[in-house]
């Protein structure tokens, strides 16, 4: 009853999570989109104080949007702000990775081999990475720095790259590519929350008390803009992260973090052509750049599994051995009836209860067990390297 009820917790968190990140990413990439389509306003809409307009059409009616330089003659009654999409998601995100990771299974998070931490221990670390690198960031966002964006933006590379190689030397390869989410997750939130937000307040009050915004609110305004930007390239890589977790040949990977650092460079430059080309700029050298680096990253990631010819010369290995392993280090998990408190059915739907089973499922062991080390999860009940190699020596007899 307990994990029954744990995985409709985790359901439940997680369907709002995924609803409330739609949302904020979804916001983002229409404003980005907006910016970078307004047009020069005619003469009456200048006068007026309207920076920039556009005109478009959706839902079977036509829109006219205008941006004003600073405000219009009279704030409106309703003003809306979008803040709450990106505090939710970061408020359902910790409740997930509370709920899944630090009381939820712990093969998930934590690897004996690496580090032997208690859950204590676990949410020590992690909070803590989480609130040293936001807090870093902020300092280099406030720093002389933010007025060179190339140099900023390869510096926060460096850094996430720097966690990335951190989380994975302590936590098991899943939890270290969440944590990584959530450091990034942080840094996007505390964009809107201590920077995008205050500077549009600073905005507004200013316009409300009939004053032109100063050399602080200008400020504000610019750090505002960086902000958002940088939230921009962000979304890609964090998407991936989030949905990363059905794929362990990813953070199962022995160099899982330089696997993450890749796919968080690639995505990121995608997107770097959308966003010029919402300003009249293509540029489609940048997503054939961006497909062969993943062909490239598919090609080096691939694992490097002898044929069937070199297992006839190997010594067989005996299917009762075989039973035997299954029975210790995967049945617990992958039964029909598992007796592992965490599951309720088998992961993914793999059950290896026979070898039969086992057989239909060579590709997904063999990823799993032998190439990337994942499975058992945390490895929890000890499987050996030479274990692992007998697995992968039996499953290549039977292809």
């Amino acid at each position: 009853m307990h994990a029954y009820l744990a995985d409709w917790l985790s359901l439940i968190i997680r369907w709002f999570h995924v609803i409330a990140g739609v949302a904020w990413i979804g916001a983002s990439f229409y404003f980005v989109w907006l910016d970078n389509h307004l047009r020069e306003p005619p003469d009456w809409k200048k006068q007026k104080g309207i920076k920039g307009d556009l005109w478009a059409i959706h839902g079977g009616g036509i829109y006219e949007v205008a941006k004003y330089r600073l405000g219009p003659e009279q704030m409106p009654r309703k003003l809306h702000w979008f803040k709450w999409e990106a505090y939710s998601t970061l408020m359902s995100g910790m409740a997930l990775l509370f709920a899944v990771y630090y009381f939820g299974n712990p093969g998930y998070l934590i690897d004996s081999s690496k580090l032997a931490l208690s859950t204590g221990g676990a949410i020590a670390v992690g909070m803590g990475t989480l609130v040293g690198v936001m807090l870093i960031y902020e300092a280099l966002i406030r720093s002389p720095l933010s007025r060179n964006g190339l140099a900023f933006g390869a510096v926060l590379f460096v850094i996430l790259v720097a966690v990335s190689w951190a989380m994975f030397q302590v936590f098991a390869g899943r939890g270290a590519f969440i944590h990584v989410g959530a450091v990034i997750g942080t840094i996007m939130v505390a964009n809107v929350f201590l920077g995008i937000v205050p500077a549009q307040r600073a905005l507004v009050g200013a316009i409300e008390r009939g004053e032109e915004p100063d050399a602080h609110v200008a400020l504000l305004a610019e750090r505002a803009k960086l902000r958002s930007t940088h939230n921009n390239y962000l979304t890609l890589p964090v998407i991936f992260i989030m949905i990363s977790n059905h794929y362990p040949m990813f953070y199962g990977h022995a160099h899982g973090w330089a696997v993450l650092a890749a796919i968080g460079f690639i995505t990121a430059f995608a997107r770097h052509f959308f966003n010029l080309r919402h300003q009249g700029i293509t540029r489609p050298s940048i997503l054939v750049i961006s497909a062969v680096l993943t062909l490239g990253l598919i090609w080096a990631m691939a694992p490097s599994r002898p044929d069937a010819s070199q297992a006839a010369d190997a010594e067989q290995v005996s299917d009762i051995a075989i039973t035997a392993l299954v029975e210790t280090h995967c049945q617990g998990c992958h039964a029909d009836r598992p007796t592992h408190p965490a599951f309720q059915a088998p992961p993914a739907g793999i059950s290896l209860g026979t070898l039969e089973q086992l057989r239909e499922h060579t590709d997904q062991v063999y990823q799993a067990s032998v190439a990337t080390d994942y499975m058992p999860l945390g490895n929890t009940t000890g499987m050996t390297r030479e274990e692992r190699d007998m697995l992968g020596a039996w499953l290549r007899q039977a292809e």
